[in-house]
């Protein structure tokens, strides 16, 4: 396959989607208010419905949209468009048959994210439930393509100081695990790690437990993994999903942008995430913790 030969498709699938209506893209502008390396964008357009506070919607992906296919991955899962994309080309990668958000993802998830990453990579990330900014029930994993010549995020050399400390102990905004991805990248590697990071975080065993015993949020690009436990969704009128944690901040109507200029978006993500009990151990090897 051509490199990048999938993010390709899903901007030809992009523009037929956009101009049938199928797509809604987010009309949006940059608002500096100085708080670098953040990324604050305002909302212009009308607030999508799974913004608005009355909960989740009932399913869109079963069935979904046939405008919105990219490709099928198998019989197991499909990947999509973005109803409302926050880029071009922002896709999801779903299970063709109902699983839970709420639920544990599993091996097969692994799979289908690495059959994508294989050709197209970027920005990943996964919100488990409503509190941790999922607006959908069905499972669904999402991706940001980015160029191999770009940064992934604007924390990424955030995340990787971290792991560039070993053995060093140093303050963590948030309760969160990180560490280095297996290399080479393998669905049981990625899968191990992640069960890795749900006992650190006291969030509960994959496999053994029906779900998660708390929210959280997880990134991951070729090079980390990062979970964050969650707390709650919103504060000072700002929804947070993962990509807050990547430093991209959505402001709405209702969002305090004096706020949060007053007190920075540390604060922000300090107010929606589980707080840190004791110290930040960075390992080169096994990653981090904070605790």
């Amino acid at each position: 396959m051509v490199a990048e030969a999938l993010w390709r498709q899903a901007l030809a699938c992009s523009d037929r989607a956009a101009s049938s209506g199928a797509l809604v893209p987010l009309t949006t502008e940059t608002v500096d208010l100085g708080i670098e390396p953040f990324v604050l964008r305002r909302l212009l357009s009308r607030t999508p419905k799974h913004l608005h506070a009355e909960g989740p919607k009932p399913n869109p992906f079963l069935p979904w949209d046939p405008a919105l296919e990219v490709t099928r991955l198998g019989e197991s899962h499909v990947v999509l468009l973005n109803k409302y994309p926050v880029q071009q080309g922002h896709l999801l990668v779903i299970p063709t048959t109902w699983k839970p958000q709420s639920g544990w993802l599993e091996l097969a998830d692994w799979q289908a994210l690495l059959a994508v990453h294989a050709d197209t990579q970027g920005l990943w990330f996964f919100n488990s439930c409503p509190a941790a900014g999922a607006s959908q029930p069905h499972r669904h994993l999402q991706l940001l393509p980015r160029s191999r010549r770009v940064s992934n995020c604007p924390l990424e050399e955030f995340y990787l100081a971290m792991l560039d400390q070993p053995a060093a102990t140093t303050a963590a905004p948030w309760r969160c695990a990180i560490s280095p991805c297996p290399a080479p990248l393998n669905p049981e590697g990625l899968a191990a790690l992640y069960r890795e990071h749900c006992n650190r975080l006291h969030l509960g065993q994959p496999g053994q437990q029906n779900a998660p015993q708390h929210p959280y949020n997880l990134l991951l690009t070729d090079r980390w993994m990062l979970t964050v436990r969650r707390t709650r969704e919103h504060c000072r009128g700002f929804s947070v999903n993962a990509l807050g944690f990547a430093g991209y901040l959505l402001a709405t109507i209702g969002s305090d942008l004096d706020w949060l200029q007053a007190e920075g978006p540390w604060s922000l993500l300090r107010q929606v995430a589980a707080p840190v009990l004791g110290g930040f151990t960075v390992d080169g090897n096994h990653g981090a913790e904070a605790s």
